[in-house]
């Protein structure tokens, strides 16, 4: 009885609808209009809009649909585009994601993206051995606000958040379903350090030198004499990265703000860069063999030579290697330091110009545009511009340009059949390229060595970019592989993402295949005719079936075609390389 009179009280007050009727919602909008009016359907009610309802019911209903539903339902008209995009509805759905969030943080929509970057962050991974190659996630921390980094080491994982957060993912000995004992990759985690704007270890690509981990943060200092308040200064804290245990600490003065920190050189002469907010770089020299005693001392932070010799410059952010470091200015310039005879060869193809007694002197990179990223390997590089190019330059011994070649390159060449990469990685002989197709999906491309399953699916490599047999998560953002596993970071922010803009319709034309010659731009239909004479030739020259079955899957990696044609056309040939396993050994037969 109570709740029958209770009902009838909520129609009375109300009055949408009466007891023997349904409520019918009408959606519209006034910049849709009303919806056409037809006959009523019996037992329904007049419809209603949905604007009758009070905005903060509206916005209470919305915010619990997933994120995915949140963004498509704002699409459907004007009204519903408002109030899904209203601050009121992701505060709410932040708090469903992290409870424990309580700052939203800074920008135009702090709310929207923070809800965002909580929903799509995710570390995956897969092996490259084994029998059973599927992709794993890691165990997801609960305070993480979304990831910004994340770094691999020898034996562990580290993730960076958007609050400054450490987070120290351990591989350990975990009991299976089945009862069985097993290792797994990052499967429990704790809170490393607060306050870190950024991390570095060593720069090499194999993990098993990663001994310990630079972490680059703001610490608050005690007050000095006749100072009542505290002082923020940044530090650089390290750590061994088997244990989490803090063994060194280098504090700076508090006029000095850095932003950023790489690693170059070996471990005996380990060499720290600093970036700074204002686009300077110092260094600092560290003995690593020193770091584990107990003792204190003071070191000489230094002006870098690309700061004192181009006073001018506005660095943004750098790169490095063992023996090299590569940096892009706020205007897209680049800048490179060689410090070895054999780097500086693999890089520029000469040893000419090659000073030892001026190894930090910054050495300028032509480039037809602004350089958005970069990717620095061990003796090659890849560029990429702000129409979406990509540019690659080094030792081509591999294949590892992707160039459908093994020519070395002394200057940036740009790899024509790929554009608009959402990552790029370079190793010792083997890169990578995050792509993103149409239907917003991701694929991973790869080239050079495909030894120890570094190119899943092709492991005897490839010269130019193919598609790997790698399940990609839609929101990945970054990679890294190691000798074991490849690493995929899963997120999106909404407001720090690479914008391409579309090339002019002057240049379309003007940017023809280097090996092709100045025809390529008038004629390009001829060009094409060429390049598939070429690549029959190529496949021809190849003695055993096998082997041209391979040579055919490169050739479709080269040619500009959909997504979806290159995966049928791999699907294809992967089954009649299955179906004739056996042929193949000796000269081609005319029936072959």
């Amino acid at each position: 009885m109570m709740r029958r009179s209770q009902k009838r009280k909520l129609q009375k007050v109300t009055g949408l609808c009466r007891p023997e009727e349904g409520l019918r919602v009408k959606r519209s909008c006034p910049s849709c209009g009303p919806e056409p009016e037809g006959e009523e359907k019996k037992g329904r009610g007049n419809p209603i809009s949905i604007q009758l309802f009070p905005p903060e019911l509206v916005e209470h209903i919305i915010s619990f649909l997933p994120v995915r539903d949140v963004v498509s339902l704002g699409q459907t008209c004007h009204y519903l585009h408002e109030v899904c995009d209203s601050e009121g509805v992701w505060r709410r759905i932040c708090h469903r994601l992290s409870p424990r969030l309580r700052e939203q943080g800074s920008g135009v929509q702090p709310w929207k993206r923070a809800a965002i970057l909580n929903y799509t962050k995710g570390l995956y991974f897969q092996a490259f051995g084994g029998r059973r190659r599927c992709l794993g996630k890691s165990v997801a921390p609960v305070l993480a606000h979304g990831y910004r980094r994340f770094l691999p080491t020898k034996d562990h994982v580290f993730i960076l958040d958007y609050t400054g957060t450490v987070f120290f993912l351990k591989n350990a000995l975990v009991s299976s379903t089945l009862g069985q004992i097993q290792w797994k990759r990052a499967c429990c985690y704790v809170v490393l350090c607060h306050g870190a704007k950024d991390f570095a270890s060593d720069p090499r690509g194999d993990t098993i030198y990663r001994k310990y981990l630079y972490v680059l943060a703001t610490r608050e200092q005690p007050g000095v004499v006749d100072t009542a308040h505290s002082r923020s200064c940044d530090c650089v804290e390290v750590y061994l990265q088997s244990s989490g245990q803090r063994v060194f600490k280098i504090t700076f003065h508090h006029f000095m703000s850095f932003k950023q920190i790489v690693l170059v050189g070996l471990e005996a002469q380990r060499t720290l860069l600093l970036l700074t907010e204002e686009g300077k770089i110092y260094s600092l020299v560290v003995n690593e063999a020193q770091l584990g005693q107990p003792r204190s001392y003071t070191g000489q932070l230094a002006l870098r030579k690309v700061s004192h010799c181009l006073p001018h410059l506005r660095v943004a952010c750098m790169a490095s290697n063992q023996g090299s470091t590569l940096y892009i200015t706020d205007q897209g310039g680049v800048y490179f330091e060689v410090h070895t005879p054999g780097v500086y060869r693999d890089l520029f193809g000469t040893l000419e110009a090659f000073d030892p007694t001026y190894q930090q002197m910054p050495l300028p990179v032509s480039l037809p545009a602004k350089v958005l990223f970069c990717a620095l390997g061990y003796n090659h590089l890849g560029l990429v511009d702000e129409f979406g190019r990509i540019f690659m330059q080094g030792n081509n011994r591999y294949g590892q340009l992707g160039t459908g070649d093994k020519m070395d390159r002394g200057e940036p060449t740009q790899v024509h059949y790929l554009q608009r990469p959402v990552a790029l990685w370079c190793g010792l002989n083997h890169s990578l390229v995050l792509s993103q197709r149409s239907d917003f999906s991701k694929e991973l491309l790869g080239c050079g060595c495909g030894a120890r399953g570094r190119l899943p699916g092709w492991p005897r490599g490839s010269a130019s970019f193919v598609k790997l047999h790698i399940k990609v998560p839609l929101y990945a953002s970054s990679l890294c592989p190691t000798r074991e596993c490849l690493y995929m970071l899963s997120g999106h922010d909404i407001e720090h993402h690479p914008t391409y803009r579309d090339l002019p319709a002057s240049r379309v034309a003007g940017t023809p295949e280097p090996s092709l010659g100045a025809e390529a731009a008038q004629d390009p239909e001829g060009v094409a005719a060429q390049a598939c004479e070429l690549y029959l030739r190529q496949i021809h020259s190849c003695p055993t079936l096998q082997e041209r079955m391979e040579k055919t899957k490169e050739v479709v990696g080269w040619m500009p075609l959909m997504a979806a044609q290159e995966d049928f056309f791999w699907e294809a040939l992967d089954m009649l390389q299955r179906a004739f396993g056996g042929v193949g050994q000796g000269p081609p037969t005319p029936d072959s």
